[in-house]
């Protein structure tokens, strides 16, 4: 299931059941127009606090989101249709992740809020030169973009929203914030925990809006920049309408990915099998960055295989609000349809499927839930190895040198993380400056560090977010100089 829409009605239906679980209205276009007119007033009044001020406030936030997470069903969490959950049952609900595996989003979410407070103050400060021209004083500030328009995804909403929404709002910005149709409660817990940390109400808003009302946000002359994650579809779309707008508006995108591991003759097999088995698997595959194709040496190829498959068989595919589940299902029946049909025609193709559907009873043609799967005997021929899956499958090839996995890994059209697996960091280093994509792994896969920029090239998407480079996309440079001494 997934969420529906009529022409002003948005109904968040719960992946794993089917059951309608949230309901929100869309605004009309006039009181989109008040809310971005509430947003551009306060910024303004923002910019005038001091750089300290703000990161003080982030701070505070951390602590008031941490306590929300924290708590168990407070009435602040009801939805109004099934009773009352705390925030990790409340994000299972929407999108199907198991409750477990949802805190580790928000473990995720305090490391990186985090870690871009700490370098706030150095990032944001103004850049200043050495008194190396007498009679003159020059220096460089970083300031604001203004109203910047957060999109945001349903497989990971909470990173998401942090490594955008806050850093923007500790430069100086506000904003407006877009959940998507099925995890709309992830903004308005966002936003709760903001305001609770002293953030001015109208400094961000959330709205729930249709596709011809977000492209009339995108458009409306208050909003600097855009910030979109999700599909390449969507990205162009967004780009698109942009491009329509008066003037010349900023967008970042991050979009989709067809992310590749190569294991070398030498890497450590078990430590090899057991992360990229959770780097396929984990959130049933939904993750811009999970491993969807891996490339393995012949000399390693047949074990490495067998003991894939062994531990693939390991996951218990369920209801995600059961404890003893680690599987739970994809986000529609239409992802799962899809999911089902690239599989399908691997096999048509001459792929050979190793995990017997059997094992799985529970994952019927209809449903959302679909099992692991692992094929071997693909090629790039197959779409299992070109095209985005976004589920729990992968596909596994042998290969006979290093150049031979090189080639195939950037024989693709995204290109967003690699992981190579080796025992040599030498190697590592050679062949990672060879590998087409936005991060490079060694021995580790799936795995976001705040502190290096998260950025990917081809049709991955535009721009940057982490690190101090992901200030630069939210603020713009500012030179000052000026002539002291005039006598």
């Amino acid at each position: 299931m997934s969420s529906s829409f009529d022409l002003h009605v948005q109904t968040t239906v719960s992946p794993h059941n089917g059951q309608t679980y949230h309901v929100e209205t869309y605004p009309a276009s006039k009181d989109l127009d008040r809310t971005l007119e509430s947003a551009a007033q306060s910024q303004k009044e923002w910019i005038k606090t001091t750089l300290a001020d703000r990161i003080a406030k982030g701070r505070k936030f951390i602590e008031k989101f941490s306590a929300l997470a924290s708590r168990e069903a407070p009435a602040t969490y009801d939805h109004g249709l099934l009773g009352h959950h705390n925030l990790a049952e409340e994000l299972c609900h929407q999108m199907g992740r198991p409750v477990d595996q949802c805190w580790g989003e928000f473990k995720g979410f305090l490391q990186r809020a985090t870690y871009m407070l700490d370098i706030a103050e150095s990032c944001l400060s103004d850049v200043t030169f050495s008194d190396d021209q007498p009679g003159f004083s020059r220096s460089i500030k970083r300031v604001p973009l203004g109203v910047i328009f957060v999109i945001a995804p349903w497989n990971y909403p909470y990173l998401v929203m942090i490594n955008s929404v806050l850093p923007a709002l500790i430069a100086g910005n506000a904003i407006v914030l877009k959940p998507s149709p099925q995890t709309p409660l992830t903004a308005l817990r966002f936003k709760e925990a903001l305001n609770d940390a002293g953030f001015p109400a109208d400094l961000i808003q959330v709205v729930h809006l249709s596709p011809p009302l977000t492209q009339y946000i995108v458009q409306h002359k208050l909003v600097d920049f855009v910030v979109f994650t999700g599909s390449v579809a969507g990205g162009k779309a967004i780009e698109m309408a942009a491009v329509a707008a008066d003037g010349f508006k900023g967008v970042g995108l991050e979009l989709g990915g067809k992310d590749s591991a190569y294991v070398r003759a030498d890497a450590d097999l078990k430590d090899a099998v057991t992360q990229l088995v959770d780097g396929a698997m984990y959130n049933a595959g939904q993750s811009c960055c999970a491993v969807e194709r891996i490339y393995v040496h012949e000399s390693v190829y047949d074990n490495f295989v067998d003991e894939y498959v062994e531990e693939a068989k390991k996951l218990v595919l369920g209801d995600p609000t059961n404890k003893g589940t680690t599987l739970g299902p994809v986000i529609s029946i239409a992802s799962a349809e899809q999911i089902r049909k690239q599989v399908s025609s691997a096999v048509q193709m001459g792929a050979k499927a190793l995990i017997h559907e059997n094992l799985y009873p529970k994952a019927e043609p209809g449903t959302t839930f679909v099992a692991p799967q692992v094929l071997v005997d693909v090629n790039h021929t197959m779409d299992i190895m070109k095209e985005e899956t976004f589920g729990p499958v992968i596909g596994i090839q042998k290969v006979s040198s290093d150049a031979e996995a090189i080639e195939l890994m950037n024989d693709s059209k995204y290109g967003l993380t690699a992981s190579i697996w080796t025992k040599s960091s030498d190697d590592f280093n050679n062949l990672a400056d060879q590998v087409q994509a936005g991060t490079i792994f060694l021995n580790r896969c799936d795995s976001l560090d705040p502190a290096l920029a998260w950025t990917g090239i081809k049709n991955s998407g535009r721009g940057v977010s982490l690190s101090k480079f992901g200030y630069d996309q939210l603020t713009r440079a500012k030179s000052i100089n000026m002539r002291i001494n005039t006598t």
